[in-house]
């Protein structure tokens, strides 16, 4: 019986179905049984005879790959592809799939609670009265608030859409998009910077775009959400940004190394998650759903061309 495995954690866990579509169609699963962010060496043992792989956010290099001698597609469960050596797996002849609408809506709504969070000291308020202390913290409204949102994709065009309401008023910075989309208006990096009151990331780039010059360009008092990739902010600068007070607050759902145990936990003013964007139960079935067919079709294609 052909075996496929399942790296990411919690696959299968809010709806069963996507598992016994596998199985009906007589695949063996092989599921993480470690629950957290699989291991490089622990991938290799999982998926050592399978013909295809449902992945999460794990590192697949080529290292890992060129160890699964019979691996067909893998089939991510989730967006981003940078996890994946995306060459490697092309000249084994590996075939990658992704699920990029699915977790839109979800990631999109955990910006808009962490902008308000943020704005309102929500988590500190929490904090104090559960603490034991009753201080009432003063916020600031999200209504007109200048919004700089860098990167209009997906993501950044669904948090425009919900911050409608709000009254803010929104401009972005896309170097891959051009001026008015969606009836807005585009600005370089550093006037977006200069102008925003808050600042939200949904790229796709895996490399620093938020560093010392970027957030010294930042309004004083400005706040900065990023839930797109955790090596696109300086967490060293943004900490000391923090400290200081020339950034009111900060949120986090992703960092450069996961779990997060760096010097940010130190702050209050600083909300970190762990990377939960996609984590709401509507959009995490819809996402594992598509994995499966994806994984499914991916393998049917590849062995009708054999």
């Amino acid at each position: 019986m052909p075996k496929i495995a399942v790296s990411t954690s919690s696959f299968g866990e809010y709806q069963s179905i996507p598992l016994e579509l596998c199985k009906k169609l007589g695949y063996e699963l092989v599921m993480n049984p470690y629950k957290r962010t699989i291991k490089p060496g622990e991938l290799i043992e999982l998926a050592k005879d399978a013909v295809g792989l449902i992945a999460g956010t794990e590192s697949i290099t080529k290292k890992v790959l060129l160890k699964l001698p019979r691996l067909r597609v893998i089939s991510r469960c989730g967006a981003g592809l940078d996890n994946i050596d995306a060459d490697a797996a092309r000249e084994l002849g590996i075939k990658i799939f992704n699920t990029p609408d699915a977790p839109t809506t979800a990631v999109a709504e955990l910006t808009i609670g962490l902008m308000l969070n943020l704005l309102r000291k929500v988590n500190q308020a929490d904090a104090s009265v559960k603490s034991g202390r009753w201080k009432k913290l003063m916020g600031n409204l999200i209504y007109g608030k200048k919004i700089g949102i860098i990167g209009l994709g997906r993501i950044g065009r669904k948090v425009v859409e919900l911050l409608k309401p709000f009254g803010c008023e929104i401009k972005y910075a896309d170097p891959f998009l051009s001026d008015g989309l969606v009836g807005l208006e585009r600005l370089p990096m550093e006037r977006l910077l200069l102008w925003a009151d808050i600042i939200s990331i949904h790229v796709s780039e895996n490399r620093e775009i938020i560093g010392r010059s970027e957030i010294s360009h930042m309004k004083k008092g400005a706040w900065l959400v990023n839930v797109s990739r955790g090596c696109v902010v300086n967490e060293e600068v943004l900490y000391q940004s923090l400290k200081t007070g020339h950034l009111s607050g900060a949120a986090l759902d992703v960092f450069g190394r996961e779990p997060y145990e760096g010097c940010l936990k130190e702050l209050h003013n600083v909300i970190l998650t762990p990377h939960i964007g996609s984590y709401a139960i509507e959009s995490r079935v819809q996402m594992e759903m598509g994995a499966a067919n994806n994984l499914l079709k991916g393998l049917e294609k590849s062995e009708a061309q054999k």
